[in-house]
């Protein structure tokens, strides 16, 4: 996970949408700039996560999958 994240989310065994709602909550909590780090084992949070950033406009810095697991870097627009 990437250290340098202000907050970070473990979605892991949570299906969809809760990975999606979880990181709604986290960011709404969260200054503009500072951004959250995200685990998921979602498959579907893949593409919600893209998505999701697009609508909100949050920037999604990174997306990776290792493991089974999906990482993600928001920063709170």
């Amino acid at each position: 996970m990437n250290t340098q994240a202000t907050q970070t989310l473990d979605a892991r065994g949570m299906n969809c949408p809760l990975p999606i709602l979880r990181t709604k909550k986290a960011l709404s909590a969260m200054s503009t700039g500072e951004t959250l780090a995200i685990t998921s084992t979602d498959p579907g949070s893949f593409k919600d996560m893209q998505a999701f950033c697009k609508q909100t406009g949050n920037e999604l810095l990174s997306s990776n999958q290792e493991q089974g697991e999906f990482l993600f870097v928001v920063r709170k627009s």
